[in-house]
């Protein structure tokens, strides 16, 4: 069992970069899991990557994933204290043309409410914007104030508005802009 190298950490956490191979484990032979992540994972941390918001193009895609795009398939969030995994966090894709990319994150329901979504936000920012590729990152959230709103507040992200996302519907976009802070305010 060999451990993934640590890509970026603060004080509770750090992230691990997710190989296709380990995620296809999680989602599929989750008892391969530890063995081909070197980490063990938190009790509902495959429920990120079997629920009905996931779609079955997922499993091709990991499939054809390599290891060459650093900004994909995502990182394992893992906390210090027990070396579990706890979350996953990461990015929809390689910037754009224009320096955009949209980030993710998700932690167990059992982890939640400790800030550990924030850490993993501000961790993924700093990574994005010292790429030197990045002028923006950008979230979408669920069109109501709610946890991950609260999130992209306390990480300096501005609401820009309601969009309709092609995969996830009517959201609300916010965006951080390479030194940039501003005040989150919610105006629907």
């Amino acid at each position: 069992m060999e451990r993934a190298p640590v890509a970026m950490e603060s004080e509770r956490l750090f992230l691990v970069r997710h190989s296709p191979e380990a995620l296809l484990a999680l989602i599929e032979r989750p008892d391969e899991y530890e063995e081909i992540s070197g980490f063990p994972a938190a009790p509902a941390l495959r429920e990120f990557f079997v629920s009905d918001a996931v779609s079955p193009a997922f499993l091709v895609y990991l499939r054809s994933l390599d290891h060459s795009n650093p900004w994909l398939p995502g990182f394992g969030v893992v906390l210090r204290e027990s070396g579990s995994v706890i979350g996953s966090a990461g990015f929809k894709g390689a910037p754009d043309a224009s320096g955009m990319v949209e980030v993710g994150y998700g932690i167990v329901p059992s982890y939640e409410g400790r800030g550990f979504a924030t850490e993993v936000t501000r961790m993924l920012v700093e990574w994005a914007f010292a790429s030197g590729a990045v002028r923006v990152v950008r979230a979408h959230t669920l069109p109501e104030t709610n946890a991950s709103t609260r999130v992209l507040g306390k990480c300096g992200f501005g609401f820009e508005g309601l969009v309709v996302d092609p995969e996830d519907g009517r959201v609300w976009r916010w965006e951080k802009r390479r030194d940039v802070e501003r005040r989150a305010s919610v105006r629907a």
